[in-house]
């Protein structure tokens, strides 16, 4: 081969794999490059948008299908198992046909499901739409991380602080949005219609700039004998996956806990108002958000394994505030240090996952095993949460929370650079 086509294949290599050949600088909307990290933070919202307007609106499903409490738990249950079991799959899909595919039908499909919810008139429809509308958000959620680790390695900076501090955004005008719906007098099945259908140009357009990450061709242009290596491995839970992954369901547990339970802890254990007391949560998300806006420019100056275990300490101390103090005005103050410290904690775990298998097919299902362990920690944690309460007492019960954080913080291993 002359040198003229040695180069040229070369290019041609580095053209069909960007993540593989470094930073792209292109501006087509098709590629990794600098263009590649705003549509994979609108994954992020248009997600979190969705999941977060079926979520504030469950008060207005259990009224209009006369749902039980118990009845409720179950179509919650049903959600989740149905995106815990989809999400297995997402790793070897994008390994084969790329993130990009997924993510353009997901973000299609997801708000006609939003939608279906709104509009289904029998209990039996509304389990068949839920579970459906919980499959495909298990799909986006680990696919939308594969897609961003990808991103975030084609770059070589850090960008996964700023897709979930999108998602952080959405929750927050998912509740303002369905404040305003309610005092306007607009139906539920209204409100949803209405958002799907913004959902769905918004999944439409994005859908047409999202560049693919490079996922497929290394699986395509690897050699027989490495996918049958990936093959064997995909199956396996490895130490590596199994320590991240714990790392993940504690991080959330302390989450659902400090979402689940702030309010309730503040009113039962500090006498504050029902008013007062909600606050907490306000404080708490919104000092994550902030933290999350900010996380990946800390990142790049302190390294990730660094503000990672400042993090998960910062967290810590803020729950010890919130536990030790008799003021509800100041515990409300250490909910927002535990959000403020948290904020940067999950992100940094979803790109360690990623950097895991850096280069490989097997990143993927590392992210998809991953998002596993976290949705458990989040579905599951509040439960396990209130189980505990009930022996031990809700403050005993979230004081057992910060020896929990202090040993991620301290013990938790992220790479400091991929790893084969």
């Amino acid at each position: 081969m002359t040198a003229e086509e040695q180069t040229a294949a070369h290019a041609t290599t580095t053209a069909a794999d960007p993540v593989q050949g470094g930073s792209t600088t292109s501006e087509h909307p098709g590629s990794t490059g600098n263009t590649g990290r705003w549509p994979a933070t609108a994954v992020f919202f248009l997600n979190g948008l969705t999941l977060s307007t079926y979520v504030v609106r469950l008060g207005s499903l259990k009224d209009k299908h006369h749902l039980s409490d118990g009845q409720l738990g179950l179509i919650g249950m049903a959600f989740a198992v149905a995106a815990l079991a989809c999400m297995q799959g997402v790793g070897p899909l994008t390994a084969q046909v790329g993130t990009r595919p997924v993510l353009r039908t997901s973000l299609v499909v997801m708000p006609v499901l939003l939608a279906l919810v709104g509009l289904v008139g029998g209990a039996v429809e509304l389990v068949v739409v839920v579970m459906a509308l919980g499959a495909v958000h298990g799909t986006t959620d680990a696919a939308m991380n594969t897609h961003a680790v990808a991103i975030e390695r084609c770059l070589g900076r850090p960008m996964l602080n700023g897709c979930h501090a999108a998602w952080s955004v959405s929750a927050v005008v998912a509740s303002l949005a369905t404040a305003v719906m309610e005092r306007a007098g607009v139906s539920f099945a209204t409100h949803l219609v209405a958002v799907a259908a913004a959902l769905l140009a918004g999944g439409l357009l994005l859908g047409r700039l999202l560049g693919e990450t490079g996922t497929r061709e290394r699986a395509r242009t690897s050699s027989p004998a490495q996918r049958g290596r990936d093959r064997s491995r995909r199956g396996d839970w490895s130490r590596q996956v199994v320590a991240l992954g714990l790392t993940g369901t504690a991080l959330m547990v302390f989450e659902g806990a400090a979402l689940g339970w702030s309010a309730i802890f503040l009113h039962d254990s500090r006498g504050a108002s029902l008013g007062l007391a909600a606050t907490a949560v306000t404080a708490y998300t919104g000092a994550q958000a902030v933290g999350r806006v900010i996380g990946d420019r800390l990142t790049v100056r302190y390294g990730a394994p660094a503000l990672f275990r400042t993090g998960g300490l910062v967290a810590a101390c803020g729950l010890a505030m919130v536990l030790l103090s008799p003021n509800p005005a100041a515990a409300i103050g250490g909910f927002a240090v535990a959000g403020a410290g948290a904020s940067v904690l999950i992100p940094l775990a979803y790109s360690a996952a990623g950097q895991a298998k850096a280069d490989s097919p097997e990143a993927a299902t590392m992210i998809s095993r991953f998002t596993t362990f976290t949705y458990a920690g989040i579905l599951f944690g509040p439960a396990a949460v209130g189980w505990a309460a009930e022996f031990a007492g809700l403050t005993w019960t979230l004081a057992a929370l910060i020896p929990v954080l202090c040993a991620v913080a301290l013990l938790g291993q992220l790479p400091c650079r991929p790893q084969n």
